[in-house]
């Protein structure tokens, strides 16, 4: 399956007549093929995009199965696209190779003639409060945990899971992770709820989860582009040191984490498992 991760919006630039500058950035995941092309913003449309990327067939270029979009933004306009030429988008987080293309590019903005000295942030989007997940939702119990990441692929990837997200991207081994790092993670008793809730994970797009101290302290679920989801609060100390413990653990693992989703602690049947990492 070829994949093109693609960004298209305003940039701290301007045309001779003082209008804003929108660039477009294709790129795929390994970096080996890379386009970019500015319009006005007056220009800046789906048939816009859609004739550059004609052209780029007429070029020899074939057109991608899948195109990758982390800006919430435009995500209507490149969807119109998408749905033009038969291309399936997905909204992802998970766009690394486009993101540092995108911080290469602001460094060079400032050496244009063009460039309005404008604040600006390649990567910022505006997040979204956290919004409390449904009672109806939510399982039995749950707990913080952690695996040895030699252990972690082993334990999940041969087993008959219906929902089951292991990135290459985000194995231990890629990630250059030693096999004796605990790799920290949250595991949800689910009971009857265990599969509604996995189901439900699926759709929102598990990114990362973050143990947030206050009062009450707080596990927060980073979803799809700019959600975010209060899983549950509470004030036990000891689970307080619990959510400590997983956030240093995540800083020696490099954000790595896991999210487990079973109908109980039997160790019998899994309903759902997602390989976590910060996007940001």
């Amino acid at each position: 399956m070829t994949v093109w991760e693609i960004d298209f919006y305003r940039r701290p630039l301007q045309d001779e007549a003082g209008n804003p500058l929108w660039e477009l950035l294709i790129c795929t995941p390994t970096g080996d093929f890379q386009y970019q092309a500015f319009c006005s913003q007056a220009e800046a449309s789906a048939g816009w995009l859609v004739a550059q990327l004609q052209m780029l067939v007429e070029k020899g270029h074939s057109l991608p199965d899948r195109i990758r979009i982390f800006r919430p933004q435009t995500f209507n306009l490149i969807e119109q696209v998408g749905k033009q030429l038969e291309i399936a988008v997905e909204p992802t987080r998970r766009t690394p190779t486009l993101k540092r293309w995108l911080e290469e590019r602001a460094r060079q903005y400032s050496t244009l003639a063009s460039y309005t000295r404008q604040p600006y942030q390649p990567l910022a989007l505006d997040k979204l409060p956290p919004v409390p997940l449904s009672e109806t939702l939510w399982g039995d119990r749950w707990r913080f945990a952690a695996l040895p990441a030699a252990d972690l692929v082993n334990a999940f990837s041969d087993r008959m899971i219906p929902i089951l997200d292991l990135p290459d991207s985000l194995l231990p081994i890629n990630l250059g992770l030693a096999s004796t790092v605990p790799i920290p993670g949250v595991v949800i008793d689910g009971g009857r709820q265990a599969m509604r809730l996995a189901l439900w994970l699926q759709q929102a797009q598990p990114v990362s989860l973050s143990h947030i101290p206050g009062a009450p302290d707080g596990l927060i679920l980073e979803a799809g582009l700019v959600d975010r989801w209060i899983l549950t609060t509470f004030e036990d100390a000891e689970v307080a040191a619990a959510g400590q413990a997983f956030e240093r653990r995540k800083q020696l693992s490099q954000g790595l984490h896991f999210l487990l989703v079973q109908p109980d602690d039997s160790g019998v049947t899994y309903s759902g498992f997602w390989l976590l990492k910060p996007e940001d």
